[in-house]
């Protein structure tokens, strides 16, 4: 079997690797997408002085799961206001980097619903111009810093969008961890948890391959062992760094395998039920082991090196792990019948995360 990587993303890792924002940025126009929180905890005024005269526009009325309704507004007024800013630097967790990505691929014209009219059709276009794009995580778990992919939510008409173009890749990420320090428990647990969705997505996926694996396993390993003892030292700059490095490994698995079954079980019970996406694709991964052991001897091998031989147990492992994080794993637990737990992952299995399934055809 040959295996093929890539991933263009300059990624700078480390304590303090967000004063390398100065350099990266000298001589041009810059735009900030950044967290409301941000202002509170001083890490706005710290970017404005790092970058000085150069920043030139602020968003900061960033919302969690970027919707239509309100990303239209900022979209549009950012085209007409920030047209002149050659880069984009996105800080926060997903959902800042997310709408960063959508405000960098420029419509003709500058209208949103151009946009969507270019989403909705499920197929790759030509942006009519597009801005560099810096990614900043303030939390270990998106990913995506290092992959080309943004969901834009829909709540009003029960839909989500996949934003991925060539120009949607981040030029640069910076990875510091001291920017995560002051995240809280709930966030903590479930950005790494969503690590861990994006780790074991990889490996049960029709895209994996050898090096992807390598990504993976060492990112499971490392959250396993690393996010329950996070949760109760927090201020831990080596456990901040550790869960960062994981989060970051599991990012490059999944930027060459995209996302499976968990997530696409994960974006109908964000619509439905309102569940947190860290939460609403790791709740189900026990659940999804199950289903993809002993669909592929290569997948299982793998998996193997992470949870041993036994299915059950390997299962009861993952479980406890959740249960000790107090994530609950079974559908009613979230109010889900078990009829509706079935529609859910029957319409998962046809969508197209649920296709990078390995046991997609035979489930």
């Amino acid at each position: 079997m040959t295996a093929r990587f890539h991933n263009p993303v300059d990624t700078r890792f480390g304590h303090g690797s967000l004063l390398e924002l100065a350099d990266l940025t000298e001589g041009q126009q810059v735009a900030l997408v950044i967290f409301p929180e941000a202002r509170g905890l001083g890490l706005l005024a710290r970017i404005q002085a790092l970058l000085g005269e150069r920043l030139a526009y602020i968003v900061e009325d960033v919302q969690p799961n970027p919707d239509v309704a309100q990303l239209r507004s900022t979209y549009e007024r950012f085209w007409r206001e920030a047209g002149g800013c050659e880069t984009v630097i996105a800080v926060g967790g997903g959902s800042a980097i997310d709408t960063a990505k959508a405000l960098i691929v420029g419509t003709e014209n500058g209208s949103f619903d151009e946009l969507l009219r270019g989403l909705s059709s499920g197929m790759a276009f030509e942006p009519a111009r597009c801005k560099r794009l810096i990614a900043v995580p303030t939390t270990a778990g998106t990913g995506s810093e290092v992959t080309p992919w943004a969901t834009i939510w829909d709540s009003t008409n029960q839909k989500k969008y996949s934003l991925h173009l060539a120009c949607t890749w981040p030029k640069v990420a910076i990875i510091d961890p001291q920017l995560m320090l002051t995240v809280p428990a709930s966030v903590t647990v479930s950005t790494g948890l969503d690590a861990l969705s994006h780790a074991l997505e990889s490996i049960w996926n029709i895209n994996a391959n050898p090096i992807s694996d390598s990504f993976a396993i060492s990112a499971i390993r490392d959250i396993l062992e690393c996010l329950p003892t996070l949760r109760g030292d927090l201020g831990n700059p080596e456990l901040r760094a550790r869960m960062a490095l994981a989060a970051l490994k599991a990012g490059m698995a999944f930027s060459n395998t995209k996302t499976a079954l968990a997530h696409s079980i994960s974006y109908e019970m964000t619509l439905r039920h309102g569940l947190p996406h860290g939460i609403a694709c790791s709740f189900i991964l026990p659940l999804v082991l199950g289903l993809a052991w002993g669909r592929d001897e290569t997948r299982d091998r793998t998996l193997r090196q992470v949870f041993g031989d036994d299915l059950a147990l390997a299962q009861m492992q993952l479980r406890s792990f959740l249960h000790g994080l107090e994530v609950k794993t079974d559908f009613a637990d979230y109010g889900v019948s078990a009829t509706e737990a079935e529609q859910i992952i029957a319409y998962a299995l046809q969508g197209a995360r649920g296709k990078n399934f390995i046991g997609a055809q035979a489930a």
